[in-house]
């Protein structure tokens, strides 16, 4: 599944345009989203066994904060 949005601001706002979107993509990836839904699926499926989640790798987020290609 691919997602894609479109985001449009004023030529004057673009640098917080950009900021925003970094910082809001660290926070939405800093959070155990796949943690979460597994939790959430052994709960309504009890009987059901799921596997393991793959390890986290070691990509440090706040490089996003500082990438000059992040959104363009």
């Amino acid at each position: 599944m691919r997602v894609h949005d479109s985001f449009w601001t004023h030529a004057r706002d673009v640098d917080l345009m950009n900021r925003i979107l970094r910082e809001k993509f660290v926070e939405l990836y800093n959070m155990p989203i796949l943690e979460n839904l597994l939790e959430e699926f052994q709960t309504s499926y009890p009987t059901l066994k799921f596997p393991s989640l793959p390890e986290r790798g070691d990509f440090d987020m706040q490089e996003v904060l500082r990438s000059p290609y992040f959104f363009n």
